[in-house]
């Protein structure tokens, strides 16, 4: 059963006046036929919007139905959610409009038949405040009066959905796009849910590491005590008595002066120019080790220093804001004190509470497992069924006498082969990679064609690359002299890369959409109180009693498999994770 919540369409209803309306579920009537209720076609139940919690906890009930088989659809769940688990309602099931609307708004511009019947944008929070959230101009909070144009009410949103039921039946795979909208919905549940949470965070922890590693906590505006030694050390040992390190520009400028031959400051480039043979390696080394350590300390100190304890780690938690699907492939962004990551510098203030572990569970080699699964390449799918793809590789590649012959070289071929690399060992592997696996080849060479031409491409599940704007198109039109026709030739190769990795880094982000649906769904009908309370790409750390660890343990392993069968049905691809249950993050890594 689909219950539809949002403002009430009656004539003259106050702001504020909600309704629930009730559909059949997954049905694709047309957009005008859809009924907005039940029986006499009314809303079921209409209630202040301050009531929502209350309506959500007693209408199933009044239906006559499991609360476990309602799929409550709203907007946008980011706007509506928070508040039901603050008044400790759970959804089981929900479905995000202005999510399924991204997706496919998408497929729409590479020719699915969908028109939207009302415009519904993605919440996104403000870099301020991760509790308010950015609008367009004139748009106020979803489901309240926003300039002169309403809100989108019920009777809207049961036609939104009916549009895009209509699409998704039309699609080429709907079983595919109607699971990858059914995923991202559940995706804003586990956002919402993982915020409410929070990671364990010991302030007191962390000041002291930060003590540890920078020095005391300087005054507002000066560098703490060892960065501004080592500032100092970095200026005399390059002649530049007063240099700013933090100024890229100026610390260049000393660098080319003290002979130190880079184009950049990038830790790469001058590691790079450190390691160079030859007598004076030793003299190099002993010249870039301050300035990479000052980097290092200057990033602590600015990404996950004090200001951003005081900010972010509140009552003993960390609780970014996840924007699902904030990144064009599908990916997870987030906003708050850079939460896809937490640097090994800090870890170990991520700590238990007393009684309660936590587990962390990493899935190895993702991108090329769901390489063997899409592409159904057999040999390779072979090397995915083991605990270690790139060592299997290597065994194959050393059977079939190619140069993949360990374990170095055969990572870096198939992930040179995924992002498209085109000069030193990866692209010279590339024709044994070819040779061992021509399926899963000719896959991402299709892709990367497509790319090159401005043609989209889609992940598995059906999401669709960006379009490529008009001045791409016209620039890579352009043969009007050989630079201009180098450079056309230069923008086709970089958007064959990108799409080349689209489609597998776009389907290893639904991998990992059904992973965690699947670990939510396994915790509770095991009845546990362990949450899931981070995420970052393909690991995620869970929290919870110490009692319970053994049964989380297995549901985290289970559901990385459930996920891969989901997607592929049985494509012989195992997806094994590396589990740890800890009592510190830091213990993990």
């Amino acid at each position: 059963m689909v219950i539809v919540l949002g403002p009430d369409p009656a004539p003259g209803t106050p702001p504020g006046r909600w309704c629930a309306l009730v559909l059949p579920d997954d049905a694709a009537p047309s957009p005008a036929d859809a009924s907005p209720g039940q029986g006499d076609g009314g809303p079921v139940a209409r209630f202040a919007r301050d009531e929502l919690a209350d309506v959500v906890r007693a209408l199933p009930g009044r239906l006559g139905v499991d609360p476990a088989v309602v799929r409550w659809t709203v907007a946008d769940a980011a706007e509506v959610y928070p508040a039901l688990l603050a008044a400790g309602v759970r959804w089981d099931r929900c479905r995000d409009l202005s999510l399924g609307q991204r997706i496919l708004r998408g497929a729409a511009a590479a020719g699915l038949a969908y028109a939207p019947t009302v415009d519904l944008p993605v919440h996104e929070p403000e870099a301020e405040d991760p509790a308010t959230a950015r609008r367009a101009p004139g748009q106020g909070a979803m489901f309240e009066l926003a300039g002169p144009e309403p809100a989108p009410d019920a009777a809207a949103l049961a036609r939104e959905l009916a549009a895009q039921q209509a699409a998704v039946a039309a699609s080429a795979h709907p079983h595919r796009l109607r699971l990858l909208l059914a995923a991202e919905s559940q995706g804003a549940l586990v956002a919402a849910e993982m915020h409410h949470a929070g990671l364990p965070w010991r302030a007191d922890v962390h000041e002291a590491l930060l003590a540890e590693q920078l020095g005391p906590r300087p005054p507002e505006g000066a560098r703490p005590a060892r960065l501004q030694a080592l500032g100092e050390r970095v200026a005399a040992a390059l002649g530049s008595p007063g240099l700013n390190p933090d100024s890229p520009p100026a610390l260049l400028r000393a660098l080319q002066t003290a002979g130190v031959t880079v184009d950049s400051t990038r830790k790469w480039e001058l590691t790079a120019w450190a390691d160079q043979g030859g007598a004076q390696r030793q003299a190099r080394e002993a010249l870039i080790a301050p300035l990479l350590e000052y980097k290092a300390l200057y990033r602590l100190w600015t990404a996950h220093g004090w200001h951003w304890l005081d900010t972010w780690a509140r009552d003993g938690r960390f609780r970014p804001t996840y924007l699902v699907g904030g990144v064009v492939t599908g990916r997870w962004a987030a906003h708050g004190g850079g939460a896809m990551q937490v640097p090994s510098g800090v870890r170990d203030a991520v700590r238990a509470d007393p009684g309660h572990v936590l587990t962390v569970a990493d899935a190895s080699q993702v991108e090329p497992r769901i390489l063997a699964a899409m592409s159904r390449d057999a040999a390779l799918a072979a090397a995915g069924a083991t605990p270690d793809l790139y060592r299997e590789v290597a065994e194959q590649g050393r059977s079939a006498g190619t140069a993949l012959d360990d374990r170095s070289r055969a990572k870096v071929a198939l992930l040179g082969a995924m992002y498209g690399a085109t000069t030193g060992d990866s692209a010279a592997l590339l024709p044994h990679l070819r040779r061992l696996y021509p399926a899963a080849l000719a896959m991402l060479e299709a892709a990367a064609a497509d790319g090159e031409a401005g043609r989209p491409v889609h992940t598995w599940l059906g999401r669709t690359s960006p379009a490529p704007a008009e001045r791409w198109l016209e620039r890579v039109a352009d043969r009007s002299t050989r630079e201009a026709e180098a450079r056309a030739r230069s923008l086709r190769r970089s958007a064959g890369r990108f799409t080349r990795n689209f489609v597998v880094q776009g389907t290893a982000a639904e991998w990992a959409l059904c992973w965690m649906g699947q670990i939510r769904g396994g915790l509770h009908r095991a009845g546990l109180s362990t949450a899931l309370v981070f995420f970052v790409h393909d690991e995620v750390v869970l929290h919870g009693p110490a009692e319970e660890a053994g049964a989380v343990a297995r549901i985290v392993t289970e559901a990385a498999s459930q996920a891969g069968r989901l997607l592929f049905g049985a494509a012989p691809v195992d997806f094994p994770l590396t589990v740890a249950q800890v009592e510190s993050y830091a213990q993990a890594k």
